[in-house]
């Protein structure tokens, strides 16, 4: 290696460096031992492991939720102790977030009392989720009080309060002991409302008194497990009348309007339940409640839970003739959660309590599976039409196709994402990777392996009776069964014989610059992935920024004039931009998106460069494309001659 010092003229350097320094500092300065460091005031013991066993005693939690002004949170909670030493943790790894994300920084004005004595907490100074207390003899009940401090705007938290509505998630508001499995320490739970207003919550309601609402007993890991969507404006719907568990759709809205649903709408989503029912054959749910927020004001969410969901989308959703494709399979997919994820379970997400470290190797059937069965109960329940399923599947086709980032990143090694940094910004998407992979990526896979088993068996089976292998087992139960990669193996070979190990992990562990999308579904669905230079109508409509899309030709977006999103090796990079450049000015017209579409399209038939001058702060800068592709968006076109297995895949079930 150039310009080495070696060890031992290294050592000489310093030595005749440091020595006259160190000849102007006295002696005793220049030995006086560094000061310990400031301890406790007592070594604090280990925080307790959990244990199989029962906490003693029902732990009582009443949550205030009418300070809309403040936006503030308050909880009191009255919990059973006998003397000793006593661990409060706060949840950390919050289920659904996949990752450490309960949100301690928010918590305040923690104060414990006993026998109306405080009694003084020290936070441990390895884990700050967990507090010590020295409980006095002669106390056998604590109260414990502190404000969650939501938030005001979505920059960092997101908004959980508004004046209308309030979306009260259990764990982010309790306290719980040390030593003992989640499910087995039990909460009585309830809830102070502001005047007036109503609820949605999985919870068994045991009693109403003007604004407080009581909830039965139930142990921590099921009431963390079954939020609240509480408003102003609120309406219950049933979504499967006569139904042998019942599913009912709860409304929040900004305004009053927002909660109108209509007949039509009504009739989609008792499809919905119908279809899963058609899909996996048995509920595990006594009972499951869609919280549904229309509103423009709480953060947006989707977030699913085993016997209820919390969701939101646009105040108009009810009244727009075309809402988000997005919007309308949220609900499919949060569902299919109930299935996928909170019954069956990857056995590596099954952790003891909420201070657990999970880890989330199985995150491509979790979420890539839901992914699936949420876009495929999209259309089968009328909430998406055929022709909109097939754009949708287009579009990550096309992504994935596109994307650089397996170059260096294996599909597996994105289920590690949310514990790197839960869903922080990523300049470099297309070349870091990240959350949505495991989702949408692994829904190709998916779709690779449904159309497998269907094209060799003659169609006679599919992943249909995988779904229903392993997911429709035990009718009614509702405890979670955990399951490993072996057994969703197990279940394949079940359904057709096939070496679906190899199957998946040749896919799961792609890497390098040979690597590619799996694609193949799609062709033994009968269709091929293609690129064109003009979208239908409904195209524009669900690629909801086409029109600044240069993705797939020079390799970037516009929102407005700003350059966003550059996909890495592209073009655009290859020219040393990145996100934040404004265009100026597209040849001698002033910059925009149809001016930059007009260009590309022109330059299909010119040999000319498409110019661009650009500005970043004080800088200009002037660059030339040497392109003449065209435009070009995702599509999916049907291969003559072979069965649309799509078609069959998106159809209604009839039974």
């Amino acid at each position: 290696m150039p310009d080495m010092i070696k060890p031992a003229a290294l050592a000489l350097l310093l030595a005749s460096t440091a020595l006259p320094a160190m000849a102007q500092v006295p002696a005793s300065q220049a030995q006086a031992p560094l000061p310990a460091p400031t301890s406790l005031p007592h070594a604090l013991p280990p925080i307790p492991a959990p244990q199989d066993r029962d906490y003693p005693g029902v732990i009582g939690i009443r949550v205030d939720l009418t300070d809309l002004d403040h936006k503030v949170i308050r909880t009191r909670q009255t919990i059973p102790v006998s003397a000793g030493h006593l661990v409060l943790q706060y949840p950390k790894y919050i289920p659904g977030n996949h990752a450490d994300t309960g949100p301690i920084q928010l918590i305040s004005g923690l104060t414990v009392t006993g026998n109306s004595q405080r009694i003084e907490w020290v936070r441990d100074t390895v884990d700050p989720h967990a507090f010590h207390l020295d409980i006095p003899a002669g106390v056998s009940t604590i109260e414990v009080s502190f404000e969650w401090l939501t938030q005001p705007d979505n920059a960092v938290w997101r908004v959980v309060m508004t004046p209308e509505m309030v979306n009260l998630q259990w764990e982010k508001a309790l306290l719980y002991p040390a030593g003992y499995n989640h499910s087995r320490i039990t909460f009585a739970p309830s809830v102070v409302l502001p005047t007036g207003w109503n609820y949605g919550v999985a919870l068994d309601t045991t009693g109403r008194e003007g604004d407080v609402a009581t909830f039965a007993p139930i142990n921590l890991e099921h009431l963390a497990d079954s939020p609240m969507f509480a408003g102003r404006h609120y309406r219950r719907v049933d979504i499967d009348p006569g139904g042998r568990s019942p599913v009912h759709l709860n409304l929040v809205g900004d305004t009053a309007a927002s909660i109108n649903i209509t007949p039509e709408w009504t009739a989609k989503y008792e499809a919905l339940v119908d279809q899963a029912d058609h899909l996996f054959g048995a509920r595990h749910f006594d009972r499951y409640e869609f919280l549904l927020g229309l509103t423009n004001q709480m953060g947006g969410i989707g977030l699913e839970h085993h016997r209820s969901s919390e969701n939101t989308a646009a105040p108009n959703y009810f009244s727009s003739a075309n809402p988000a494709y997005g919007a309308r399979g949220l609900l499919p997919h949060e569902y299919v959660h109930s299935w996928n994820g909170k019954f069956r379970r990857p056995s590596d997400e099954y952790v003891a309590n909420l201070n657990v470290p999970t880890q989330n190797t199985l995150m491509w059937v979790y979420e890539g599976q839901t992914e699936y069965w949420g876009d495929v109960l999209t259309p089968r329940s009328g909430l998406g039409t055929f022709e909109e399923a097939v754009i949708n599947l287009a579009e990550v086709a096309g992504f994935y196709d596109q994307q650089p980032g397996r170059q260096w990143r294996a599909l597996q090694d994105t289920t590690n994402h949310n514990l790197l940094g839960y869903r922080l910004t990523n300049p470099w998407s297309s070349w870091m990777r990240g959350t949505g992979d495991y989702y949408r990526e692994a829904l190709l896979i998916w779709l690779d392996a449904d159309t497998l088993i269907r094209s060799e068996t003659n169609d006679r089976k599919s992943l249909d009776d995988f779904a229903k292998a392993f997911f429709g087992v035990e009718d009614g139960v509702w405890e979670a069964r955990p399951y490993t990669f072996e057994d969703v193996v197990t279940t394949l070979n079940a359904v057709h014989p096939h070496d679906w190990a190899a199957f998946l992990r040749t896919r799961l562990d792609a890497v390098g610059p040979d690597a590619k999308a799996p694609l193949d579904g799609l062709e033994r669905a009968g269709w091929r992935l293609t690129y064109v230079d003009e979208l239908t109508p409904v195209e524009k409509r669900m690629f909801g920024g086409w029109g600044g899309d240069f993705q797939y030709s020079l390799g970037f977006s516009l929102s407005g004039t700003r350059i966003t999103g550059v996909r890495w090796g592209s073009l655009a990079f290859d020219q040393g931009l990145g996100a934040g450049w404004e265009l100026v000015a597209v040849g001698d017209r002033v910059g925009s998106a149809d001016a930059l579409r007009a260009a590309v399209t022109a330059a299909k038939t010119s040999p000319d460069p498409i110019r661009l001058v650009l500005k970043r702060g004080d800088e200009f800068r002037t660059i030339a494309f040497d392109y003449h592709g065209g435009l070009r968006y995702p599509r999916l076109v049907r291969i003559e001659g072979t069965r649309d297995r799509l078609a069959d895949i998106f159809a209604p079930r009839r039974r």
